[in-house]
Formats: structure tokens, sequence, C-alpha cells
């Protein structure tokens, strides 16, 4: 006889409350490590009782090497959607409870299901990572799987946002994953990112390394530039995500999200006075100064530690987010290098794909020079900046805060790149290269030829600066719109940005332009 309605719903609720209930001993491990389960992250990331899961039940089908008496509900991941700050997103989350939350077919398709909804319905896609990898005993049927993964990120980049948090081990080819989405935040001391492990590494390069100094959140936001942000903990984490979701839209088609802040848009900054130090020659934090425009200090900055010669990051302006690139002279004075090129490139395109207008602050004095650089490929990488500029159609700003040299000057979004807007402040130095290089090619024989070599130096060097480099050439020649007071710089951005807001502007058709990578 089959069972009635009332002994099937009574086993399908012993079944989820196996679900929810998970492994207790697992659960004390993630505890005593100082994590959550996934579930527990979950609950903090999203809007209280928001959370609607799907594919509760779903199991490994595999029954080699034993899997048939492993078999338990979820995989390995949880899947739903939910709410945060009231907007929905989807999201998944690997659970290390369960099968120590290794990827198998079933676990992928559900990852693969989750990215594909969230494409289709224009929501952000969050995906909370923890597994050590994939589950070999499935074969080659979990690569197919994992195969969905990386597609259905890579098409859905550029129509939602996607963020990735690496809360745990996120080992093999599944590191791939996260690389593909847009933002990935890493907690310290419990979260490994590596395609080859260590016992690998040992046997071929006879290396010994621990995962932490092979992957670890140090690692990859000081020295490989592929973490984006870092937490000290799990909670700290979630806040990170809810933060940087409140700059961003939820497709490609939505305006970013404006927030009250209450902060006046016609309010002076003197402090910008006293932050940027007139001489050329000394250093100050870039950083400070937008911190001190953007509303209530609030600035989100992007690889802090990776590439510090130039800054990015998110912040508002009268309620609406915007995107910031800027030289940062405490590093390398500024200039640009290969990772500087990269970081700054791929940031301007994501504000791009996602209507967050651009505003960079320009204090560059050229290309970092040198042997290693070229050998790097500076040419090829400094391209990319200047493709993604003149890519971009989005508001662009740029404010020249003192100086600008070179190809580097076209490198930080000149009007011929593409400036909708290009304001300088008083004093700037504007020039194919800096006053005293070029007064040592153009007076080279007059200077060796005089009585008094370093008095006539420095009287060229004031006539160049005087006639080729200042403000009021470069308003002469339409170079620039305006010299803006410092202290009006918050105002006559939020003034450009308001002007700027319904921008549209087209590129020639074309199937895809080839980014020099």
């Amino acid at each position: 006889m089959s069972k009635g309605r009332p002994d099937l719903l009574k086993k399908l609720a012993e079944t989820e409350d196996r679900a929810l209930s998970g492994d207790p001993k697992a659960a004390k491990k993630q505890h005593d490590e100082g994590k959550l389960t996934a579930r527990e992250r979950i609950a903090k990331l999203v809007d209280a009782g928001s959370f609607v899961e799907e594919f509760m039940l779903a199991e490994t089908q595999c029954t080699d090497f034993g899997m048939a008496e492993k078999r338990l509900p979820t995989d390995g991941v949880v899947t739903g959607f939910g709410k945060m700050d009231g907007r929905p997103v989807y999201l998944f989350a690997q659970d290390r409870t369960v099968l120590a939350g290794t990827v198998g077919s079933a676990h992928a398709e559900k990852i693969a299901y989750v990215i594909q909804s969230a494409r289709k319905l224009g929501v952000p896609l969050i995906g909370l990572y923890d597994s050590v990898g994939a589950r070999i005993q499935e074969g080659l049927s979990v690569t197919t799987a994992i195969g969905k993964i990386f597609f259905e990120n890579s098409i859905s980049s550029g129509v939602i946002p996607q963020i990735s948090a690496i809360m745990g081990p996120c080992i093999g080819v599944a590191s791939y994953s996260p690389a593909l989405t847009d933002f990935i935040i890493m907690v310290q001391g419990s979260s490994q990112m590596f395609i080859t492990g260590p016992p690998v590494i040992k046997e071929v390069l006879g290396e010994d390394v621990t995962m932490e100094e092979l992957g670890g959140a140090k690692v990859h936001s000081e020295v490989s530039g592929v973490a984006d942000l870092t937490a000290k903990d799990d909670v700290e984490c979630l806040a990170l995500i809810r933060r940087l979701l409140g700059f961003v839209p939820s497709n490609w088609q939505a305006s970013p999200p404006r927030t009250a802040t209450g902060d006046d848009p016609e309010r002076l900054v003197p402090a910008l006075e006293k932050i940027v130090p007139s001489d050329m020659r000394k250093a100050y934090n870039v950083a400070q100064v937008i911190k001190a425009i953007v509303d209530e200090g609030d600035f989100l900055e992007l690889k802090s530690k990776f590439a510090r010669n130039l800054v990015i990051g998110l912040g508002r302006l009268d309620g609406y987010p915007a995107g910031f690139v800027a030289n940062q002279p405490m590093f390398l004075a500024g200039s640009l290098d290969v990772d500087a090129s990269d970081k700054a490139s791929r940031f301007i395109r994501f504000c791009d794909a996602f209507n967050i207008p651009i505003i960079t602050l320009m204090d560059v004095p050229g290309f970092f020079p040198g042997k290693q650089q070229e050998e790097k490929g500076i040419i090829r990488h400094g391209a990319k900046l200047l493709y993604a500029y003149a890519e971009a159609t989005v508001p662009k700003i740029t404010l020249v805060l003192r100086k600008g040299y070179g190809g580097a000057k076209q490198a930080m979004c000149t009007r011929e790149m593409g400036a909708d807007q290009l304001l300088v402040w008083p004093n700037v130095e504007l020039a194919v290269m800096g006053g005293g290089g070029a007064v040592n090619v153009l007076y080279r024989r007059e200077i060796e030829q005089s009585a008094e070599p370093e008095k006539t130096r420095q009287e060229k060097m004031e006539e160049y600066q005087r006639r080729f480099s200042g403000p009021f050439e470069a308003l002469a020649k339409q170079f620039a719109h305006a010299v803006v007071d410092p202290q009006e710089t918050r105002k006559r951005l939020i003034q450009s940005l308001a002007m700027l807001r319904e921008k549209k502007e087209e590129r020639p058709r074309k199937r895809h332009g080839v980014m020099p990578v």
C-alpha cells in the first residue's frame, strides 16, 4: 500500500530537519576555528526571515567509492534567494559540515542554477565559498558541472554584479569561479585560494609551503591582487558584502542606488589646501582627499594594499555612488606601473558596466621607468588603461590636483580620452615632461655655455613652467574646462555629475573590441 499524504509530509519534514540540523560535530569544528556555518552566514547576510532555500534535498547520485552511504541533503551547498536592505539577491553558501563542502555534480549544478537565475531576474549574485575542492569520487561528471559554473559566471559578467566571499579553502579548479566575478573578499587567517596545493608543490618542486603562505588573504590582497577586500572574521566579511552592494545597482540596466546621507552638496572643503602640498615633490595621502570630498567621508577603497601607487574605490556625492581612480603620491610618487594599470582598468570597466560615474584625480609624474617594467610589459598593460577609459561611456570627470606629464596624463583620462569634464586646481603643471627634464633638453646648450649654469637653468625652468605647463596654458588651449578653487571641489564635482546624469554616448557597432590583455 502506498503511503498517504500525512506520512509523506512527515518524512519530508524529517528529511528537511536533518538538512537544517546538519552535523553537530562538524558545526562545532567550524565554531572552534572561529567560523560560522553556511546557514549562520546566510542568516547574518540577508534581511531577517527573507531567505528562501531551493533544492534543499538535492543529493549526489554517485554510488562509487562508498558514496551511496555518504549521501546527505543539500550536497554541501545551500542555495536560494533573499533580500539585502530590501533588495532581492540570489546566493549560495558552500557548507563544510556536509561532505567537507566538496564540489560534486549536484553541488555544482545548484550553483550554476543560482547564477543563471540571478542573471535572468537581474539581481545581484552573492557566493560564499568554503570547500576543500572537487569531489574526485564523481570523476568526469563533476568537472563538467564545474564547467557550467564557469560559463554562467562568464556570460553573467557585466549583466549583474557578482560578489564572492572566500570564507575557507577555495582550492584547485574551483578557484576560477570567484576569479570570474567582480569582487573577491577574503577572511584573514581562515581563507585560502590556490590552484595547486602544498603536497603537489612539495612533490614536483621540492618546496615546503603552507596553505596560508601559498594563497592566504595577505598574499592575494598585497601581492597577486586577486582579493579586493579583506576582513578579520566572518561577521566583518558579511558586513563588507552588504556595504559593497550598497554602492552598485542590481543589474546593468538599473541606476546605482541613491542614499540620503544628509551631507550638504554645497559644502566647502577648505581642508584640501592643507592635505595637498603645493610643492610637487612633497607626498600626501590621496585617500584623504577623496574622503574629504565624498559624503560623510564614506569611501570604500578596493585593493588598498596592492599596487599602492594608485587608489580605486567607491564613494557617494550628494547620495549618488561614484567610482574614484587616483594617483597615490605616497608610493612610487603616484606613477603608473604594470599592476596599477591592471588595477585601474578592471575597476573602470566595472563602473562602466554598471552605470557608475568615474571621477579621476590626476597627479601623475609619468609611467614608472626601468628595465623590469619594460620586461613585464608596461606598454601592453598601460594600454589597458587607455583602452578602458576610451571604452567607457558613463560620465567621466577628471580633476588635476598638481601635475600630469607625458602619456601618463592621457592614461588618467584627458579630454581627448573621453573626459566629459576636465578641471584643474591652480598651480598645476601639465606638459610632455616635467619642467626639469624639458629644460635640460630644450636649453642644454645655453645652460652649458652660461657663466652661471644653475641660475640660467632655474630661470629657464620658471619660464618653461609659466609658458607651457600652468593652468592658463591648459585653459587657453581648451585642454581643461575650468580652474577650480580646491575648497569648491566637492561642489563642482556634484554640479558636473548632475549635469551629466542623463549622458548618452554610443560607440561604433561591432562584436566587441580587442582589449590589450
